[in-house]
């Protein structure tokens, strides 16, 4: 056993090791197809029943783990759809379902959404719900005749289980699928009950020669019954199968009743109250439930008492069937003279009469005749003493009240009691309105007429026949198709198509999700990949605002390292035009990222300017006008709205035509303003303008290891310059303008006159003469206006001390008089 357990490991290692590392298809498909092989049970190789369940037992969860880790690699990008389909998809669908479900809804609840991996998990579970696993599930679990895993497993797999439609709801949301809604889930569900109950009744009439449990799929009906979905959407199925199959099969009957023997107390109430809502019959719900009322206490208590006194909103057929069950049969007959004495007690009671609702007390009133009316001639003489105290003591508390409708019903109901002790003959007759209620109460003590079995209308055709009905037309429409015509001119002679423009089709799909395009960035070694991505980024962040303002900052930091690894076609710019988007969409986050980023080291120049020139291109985006482009242009409005229908019908209004008629004779000699003037529009760039302009300034005269921006950078020094000034010139008349304009004025020419003393003080006089001599007499001219007339006093001294400098550094090659360089 031992060497089974080293040899599954070692392969399935083995296959793993093979799919990380391998971006061949022939390895890829040899790894898959070896996974799948420990799923087949008719294998023409190695695979023996032993490592098949050691695979199963141990390693069949690991591995679908690992596809799923690996959802977003590059190997599956190399294997067709339909080897991903057989390969990648079987290995959920034909494993054990219990493990394939565990992990497809952990994934689902974790994977971010919205990206492709998702897509194709929730594909394969909508598969998985289709192609019946969850019947292989329940019915695996009948066949477990002592639990093989932990009571927490167990219990977790029963809440993925019952609560799969508020999962999905609340991860796909609102693109969820129609299976896994909970009109569409929950009868799904049902039938993998009755096809569990089926082969159990099988199983026990020796088909299968083994022993069944039916705890887990009690644990599932209990479970899903008390999370509300009991009525329409369980026992809607249940209920007419277990009526037909029970009536004449003692098998299904032991099997309804161990059935119900197995839900767990705390949800016993949920199940019931679906169940007698579901019968119509009280002889159905006899056969279901057998004596369960008499070995359960709380089943004792919903139909005994809860159902019939504590609540009052089910139909009189609900009434009726429960108490036509407890009058079924003989052992269960003592619990119906049990609740008819509760029944008088809580009709004749003075203070129930005073105190609770209408509704209520109609609905015991209806309780109390249905119930006198299933009893006989030897129960009625037992029972006449109380009876007919009853029936004194409840009239004259109805009789008391104010409330006509009280009154009447303790008129009809005291009369019906009358009638049915018949005491010495004499009958209570009293005089009252009669109404549909009266009339309702009267006609409960007659016998009740044959029901038939709901029946939901005409059996719609099984969905496999539609399905097959629809491929036969389909194919025979195919083949009518391929038929040759006799009629038809030869292909020769047909024109053939200009093909010169066509474009060879990529054989990877563009993304369909940013989060996919981040996954490729960052862990994708394929060209064609990353290239599809970049081209889609862009377009992606534009389109899907909210999922880009996620990961803007992290989308913005790949892009900004990203290095063009092959000789991708305009990368530069899809590049930049994916960083604009980005900062157009989440300016705030992204201009923090990019302005604190601009002055940390380990950046290049090339990084540094492309931020600046991001930071500029969102700038000028962001400053204007959103254009409307869901309005249609004139033209397209006066061709669907003006034209007639036809030529001759013109819908011009009269006035329309004389107004025009006086515009053509009436002379004018001059027109106002024919155009409408320009709808104003916020600048969205003036709330972020500080965000973009004073984080740049910060630190731009501290010099850094890798980054000297007053030194040997001056080639960035100018472009921050120029950005600077366009975000001014971006921001007029936004509120912040005039602190930007401020520092504009002072540090920015700070920082100048410190660039030009680091000049003077670097550059050999001798050097400084000849290469700048052009420039030297403007230079002076604007360095004394500065130190003149400047209204920072720091400008001025900066200014002072470049011209000190300028003369200290001449003096030793020219005549200071030659050229007015005097103090």
């Amino acid at each position: 056993m031992e060497d089974i357990v080293v040899e599954v490991g070692l392969s399935v290692a083995q296959c793993f090791r093979t799919l990380t590392a391998s971006s061949k298809e022939k390895e890829v498909t040899k790894a898959l197809h070896r996974l799948a092989s420990y799923l087949d049970d008719e294998v023409q190789c190695k695979i023996t029943s032993a490592q098949r369940t050691e695979f199963l037992r141990a390693y069949y969860t690991r591995t679908l783990q690992f596809l799923i880790s690996n959802i977003n690699a590059d190997w599956i990008q190399h294997i067709t759809a339909a080897q991903r389909t057989e390969l990648w998809d079987g290995l959920f669908l034909r494993g054990p379902p219990d493990q394939a479900l565990l992990v497809l809804m952990d994934a689902i609840g974790s994977i971010s959404s919205p990206s492709a991996g998702l897509d194709h998990l929730v594909s394969i579970l909508e598969r998985f719900l289709q192609s019946g696993r969850l019947t292989v599930l329940l019915w695996s679990r009948c066949q477990e005749t002592a639990p093989s895993d932990s009571p927490q497993l167990r219990e977790t797999l029963l809440g993925r289980l019952v609560a799969l439609p508020d999962l999905t709801a609340n991860k796909l949301h609102p693109h969820n699928k129609t299976v896994f809604l909970p009109q569409q889930y929950y009868p799904l569900l049902a039938s993998g009950m009755l096809t569990a109950l089926e082969r159990t009744c099988q199983a026990l009439r020796g088909l299968y020669g083994r022993d069944c449990s039916l705890a887990f799929v009690a644990l599932t009906l209990g479970k899903a019954c008390v999370q509300g979905h009991s009525g329409k959407q369980v026992f809607e199925v249940l209920a007419p199968t277990l009526s037909s199959s029970t009536s004449s099969d003692m098998v299904w009957q032991r099997v309804c009743w161990k059935l119900l023997e197995n839900v767990p107390e705390r949800w016993l109430e949920s199940v019931l109250t679906g169940l007698v809502q579901a019968v119509n019959r009280p002889d159905t719900l006899s056969r279901i439930m057998g004596n369960l009322v008499l070995k359960n206490k709380k089943a004792h208590f919903v139909i005994t008492h809860k159902l019939l006194l504590l609540q009052y909103k089910y139909e009189t057929r609900v009434l009726r069937v429960v108490l036509g069950y407890l009058a079924d049969d003989r052992e269960r007959r003592p619990l119906l003279l049990q609740v008819l004495r509760a029944l008088c007690q809580a009709w004749a009671n003075p203070s129930a009469v005073r105190h609770t609702t209408l509704e209520q007390q109609l609905y015991v009133s209806r309780a109390l005749l249905l119930c006198v009316a299933l009893l006989d001639d030897a129960e009625l003489k037992e029972l006449r003493s109380e009876l007919l105290q009853c029936m004194l003591g409840g009239m004259q508390s109805h009789l008391d009240s104010s409330v006509v409708r009280v009154r009447r019903m303790g008129m009809v109901v005291g009369e019906c009691l009358s009638s049915r002790m018949d005491i010495d003959g004499a009958k209570l007759k009293f005089e009252y309105e009669q109404d549909e209620e009266t009339k309702e109460l009267l006609s409960l003590l007659a016998p009740p007429s044959e029901e038939t079995k709901p029946v939901a209308g005409p059996q719609d055709p099984p969905r496999e026949v539609e399905v097959q009905t629809v491929q036969s037309q389909a194919a025979a429409a195919r083949t009518s198709a391929a038929v040759p015509d006799s009629d038809l001119d030869s292909d020769d002679e047909l024109t053939p198509y200009d093909m010169s423009g066509d474009q060879e089709m990529s054989p990877a799909a563009p993304p369909r999700y940013l989060r996919d395009c981040l996954e490729a960035f960052l862990s994708s070694e394929d060209p064609v990949r990353v290239e599809l991505s970049l081209r889609a980024v862009e377009g992606l962040v534009r389109k899907n605002p909210s999922t880009a303002r996620e990961v803007s900052v992290e989308l913005s930091k790949v892009l900004l390292h990203m290095e063009d690894r092959y000789g991708t076609e305009g990368f530069l710019s899809l590049r930049r035009s994916a960083m604009v988007a980005l900062a157009v969409t989440h300016p705030v986050a992204v201009t923090e990222f990019l302005t604190t980023e601009f002055y940390s080291m380990n950046y290049s120049l090339r990084q540094r300017l492309d931020m600046l020139e991001v930071l500029a291109t969102s700038a000028q985006e962001l400053s204007q006008p959103i254009t409307d482009k869901g309005v249609p242009s004139k033209g397209i409005r006066a061709v669907t709205v003006d034209a007639p229908p036809y030529p001759d019908d013109d819908t011009t209004h009269w006035r329309q035509v004389v107004e025009r008629r006086i515009q053509s004779k009436t002379k004018l000699l001059s027109k106002g303003v024919t155009r409408p003037p320009a709808k104003p529009t916020p600048n969205r760039f003036a709330p972020v303008a500080g965000h973009y302009f004073f984080p740049l300034l910060r630190n731009y005269d501290r010099p850094q290891v890798t980054f000297d921006l007053l030194g040997s950078d001056h080639l960035v020094l100018g472009r921050l310059i120029h950005t600077l000034g366009l975000m001014m010139h971006l921001a007029v008349n936004a509120p912040v303008a005039t602190q930007m304009a401020y520092l504009n004025a002072g540090m920015v020419r700070r920082g100048v006159l410190f660039a030009v003393c680091s000049v003077f003080l670097s550059m050999p006089s001798q050097s400084l003469l000849v290469e700048l001599s052009d420039q030297l007499f403007e230079t002076r001219a604007w360095l004394a206006d500065v130190a003149e007339g400047d209204p920072d006093a720091d400008c001025r001294s900066l200014a002072v001390q470049s011209l000190v400098l300028l003369e200290k550094s001449l003096k030793t090659e020219l005549d200071p008089t030659a050229l007015g360089l005097q103090s």
